[in-house]
């Protein structure tokens, strides 16, 4: 059994600062540190499950936070930035199961250092008009390749989020949040067991998953200002429905996830303008 892992960061346990994931002071080393280890955690859970082959694709921040041979279970590891499908690079059909490991709330959410992608830019995602987070987006790409979704890890709103959209998906809740810069966390080894046992039961159950719905799949974006909207625009397959609006539906709904990529590459320097 193949089995794909994205990886973001900022729903790990103990998580609370960007000062913890993004750089290379101290913090941040030390976050990485506790995030290898719920990876490594759902990596164990996913093999003990039934996974013969796991492949880790680094979603978070320049792509490139964990150290290649610390991974469990001989992992592939895929990292680096400007990957053509970003959060999803390295999934496609030969796939039996996505893990979706230490994601956080949509931006909006409550949840800690909520955003969805860009915190420059979005201020607001739905899917076939469901608020959405990084999960539901990331679905897509599942969704396309007929790939079930079966556990999500990370803060309380980023999994209750993603039950709403993806029918029957496992989650470890390993956080809750306080605010957006305060979490009560569950000690970091209870956070690792839950992922593991989670991790293990989702990839047994796997055989029986469906690949999320997400039809038709449009996604509705609202972004911070009028310019971010007008250079979206320029992107194939994004139309501009108001002033902020953005309505992204592709032919298929690996076209909706990688318009929905570009646009936000495309409008980077544009959403940094104050």
């Amino acid at each position: 059994m193949k089995v794909f892992l994205s990886t973001d960061m900022e729903g790990t346990a103990g998580i609370v600062d960007w000062e913890q994931c993004v750089g290379d002071g101290p913090q941040a080393q030390a976050g990485r540190r506790l995030l290898l280890a719920e990876v490594n955690a759902a990596i164990e859970g996913a093999i003990e499950g039934g996974a013969t082959q796991v492949v880790v694709n680094d979603s978070h921040s320049t792509m490139r936070n964990l150290p290649p041979d610390e991974l469990a279970g001989n992992a592939s590891y895929i990292s680096g930035s400007h990957k053509p499908l970003y959060m999803m690079q390295g999934l496609d059909d030969t796939f039996d199961a996505c893990l979706f490991i230490s994601y956080h709330g949509s931006v909006g959410a409550p949840a800690g250092l909520s955003h969805t992608y860009s915190p420059r830019a979005v201020v607001a995602a739905r899917i076939d008009g469901t608020v959405t987070g990084e999960a539901g987006i990331n679905a897509l790409v599942a969704a396309h390749y007929g790939v079930p979704v079966v556990l999500v890890t990370g803060d309380d709103c980023a999994c209750a989020e993603a039950a709403v959209l993806l029918a029957g998906v496992r989650a470890a809740v390993v956080k809750r949040h306080v605010s957006r810069v305060a979490a009560d966390s569950m000690h970091p080894v209870a956070a690792r067991q839950l992922i593991r046992e989670q991790a293990r039961a989702a990839v047994a159950e796997a055989v029986e998953a469906r690949p999320p719905l997400l039809d038709p799949g449009v996604l509705e974006v609202s972004v911070r200002h009028s310019d971010i909207a007008e250079a979206a625009s320029w992107v194939r397959g994004v139309d501009r429905i108001g002033s902020r609006e953005l309505r992204i539906h592709g032919p298929d709904r690996l076209a909706t996830y990688r318009a929905f990529c570009a646009a936000i590459l495309l409008t980077r320097t544009v959403a940094e303008v104050v």
